[in-house]
C-alpha cells in the first residue's frame, strides 16, 4: 500500500514552469492521474511502465465524476506505492485538492501536497500584466469564474468587489457576460479596463483587451482555459508584455 499520494501542481502550462520537486515525483510515479489542463508533455518525464489514468475534464463535459476521481485515486493508492495526481495549476486553488485530500485521510491514506504555480499570477504575468503594482493597486483577488451548478444562492460576493483591486477570475470564460454586467451593476465604469487571456503561458497564448463594457464581444472566440483579469493594471501591457 503506498504510504502517501501526492498531488501534484502541474502549474499553468508552460512545463519548464514545474516546480524540481513535482519533475521529481513524476520521474518516480507508478501510476499519474492527470487533468486536463496538465500539459501533456509532463507525461514524457514519467518512467517506461507507468500507468497513465485521463480523469480530464472539458467545459461541461465531466466524463469522470469528481467523486469517481477520489476512488480512482484511493484504489491507485492501494496498488501502487508511488502514486501521483497530477493536476492544472495548483492542488489547492480552484483545484479541489481539498476534497480529494480529504478523501484520502478518511481512508487511512496519507498524502502530501506539491504546490503548484497557480495560473492567477503566471497567466497574467506572461501577460505582461502585474496584478499589483506600486501606486496604482497593492492588493488582489482571485476568484471563481464558474460556481458549482445548481446552487440557490452564489457564494461570491460581488458587492465587496467595489473596491480598485486587481480581480482575477478564473474558469470564467463562459460566464464572461454575467461577471462584467455585475461589475458594473455594482458601480464598477463601463470603460473599467479589462482582459482575457486564453491558453496562457503556452505557446498558443492569446490576449484580448477590453472594458467591462465591450469585453464579451471582443473575447468570442477565445478558447479555455481562460483567465479574466479587471483593474488598472491591465492598462500596463503596451509597455510590459514580453511573452507574445
Amino acid at each position: 500500500m503506498s504510504k502517501t499520494v501526492h498531488l501534484v501542481g502541474a502549474g499553468p502550462g508552460d512545463i519548464e514552469l514545474m516546480t524540481v520537486k513535482s519533475l521529481r515525483l513524476i520521474r518516480e510515479a507508478d501510476v499519474i492521474i492527470f487533468d486536463r489542463l496538465a500539459n501533456p508533455l509532463i507525461l514524457k518525464e514519467a518512467p517506461q511502465g507507468c500507468e497513465f489514468i485521463d480523469v480530464g475534464k472539458t467545459d461541461g463535459k465531466h466524463p469522470v465524476k469528481q467523486p469517481e476521481i477520489n476512488e480512482i485515486i484511493y484504489q491507485s493508492s492501494l496498488k501502487y506505492e508511488n502514486v501521483v495526481r497530477l493536476k492544472g495549476g495548483d492542488p489547492f486553488v480552484f483545484g479541489r485538492g481539498g476534497e480529494e485530500a480529504l478523501y484520502l485521510r478518511e481512508r487511512g491514506v496519507g498524502f502530501d501536497i506539491i504546490p503548484g504555480i497557480t495560473s492567477a499570477i503566471s497567466v497574467p504575468a506572461y501577460a505582461g500584466i502585474p496584478v499589483t503594482q506600486r501606486g496604482v493597486v497593492s492588493s488582489f483577488r482571485v476568484i471563481t469564474g464558474h460556481e458549482a451548478p445548481g446552487k440557490a444562492v452564489s457564494q461570491i460576493d460581488w458587492d465587496s468587489f467595489a473596491t480598485d483591486e486587481t480581480l482575477v477570475f478564473l474558469m470564467g470564460l463562459n460566464n464572461l457576460g454575467r461577471i462584467s454586467s455585475n461589475l458594473i451593476k455594482i458601480g464598477k465604469r463601463k470603460d473599467y479596463p479589462c482582459a482575457v487571456i486564453s491558453k496562457g503561458t503556452t505557446e498558443n497564448q492569446k490576449v484580448v483587451i477590453g472594458t467591462l463594457e465591450t469585453i464579451e464581444e471582443k473575447a468570442k472566440g477565445l478558447e479555455t482555459p481562460a483567465l479574466i483579469i479587471v483593474g488598472e493594471v491591465v492598462n500596463l501591457r503596451d509597455e510590459l508584455r514580453w511573452f507574445d
